[in-house]
């Protein structure tokens, strides 16, 4: 079982590509707080999460959990769910978030993971290209994190 963080599905949405999220973990489950941030708008839209048949809404913890009181209601609530369901996965790319729920024992995985398990996958034709695709639309990456995953690619400039 993954959830998924807000971040992850602004991305694969900037990228048009939220197919790669079902082909890359199959369900994901999203709690109702990411649900409202996705909602909330802007300049990328994410599909209708409620229409999806590999989505799985869930609800919002009923309190917020103190051992996340440093992250923002969409990591918090997602760690907090995970945690509760026993999840193999949390995605997640906010570095904070990966920090806290790898000091629980959560496996974490983000956007960059995704795009290089779908490029190993043969599900894209180049890592690279996407990763400069979403940088140019606002989302940050460590450059040296983008070469070495480049790297496992075998997409080396």
């Amino acid at each position: 079982m993954v959830i998924s963080n807000t971040t992850p599905l602004f991305a694969f949405a900037a990228l048009g590509r939220f197919d790669l999220l079902e082909k890359g973990h199959g369900q994901l489950i999203v709690v109702e707080t990411v649900v409202r941030e996705c909602e909330v708008g802007g300049p990328i839209i994410v599909p209708d999460l409620h229409v999806l048949p590999w989505i799985q809404i869930v609800p919002a913890p009923p309190r917020a959990d103190g051992r996340f009181f440093m992250l923002d209601a969409g990591e918090r609530d997602t760690l907090s769910v995970a945690l509760e369901k026993g999840a193999s996965k949390v995605l997640i790319d906010e570095r904070l978030g990966r920090n806290i729920a790898g000091y629980h024992g959560l496996s974490v995985v983000g956007t960059l993971g995704t795009l290089l398990k779908a490029r190993q996958l043969g599900l894209i034709r180049g890592f690279l290209p996407l990763v400069r695709q979403l940088q140019g639309a606002g989302f940050r990456y460590h450059e040296r994190l983008v070469l070495r995953l480049a790297g496992l690619a075998n997409e080396i400039p």
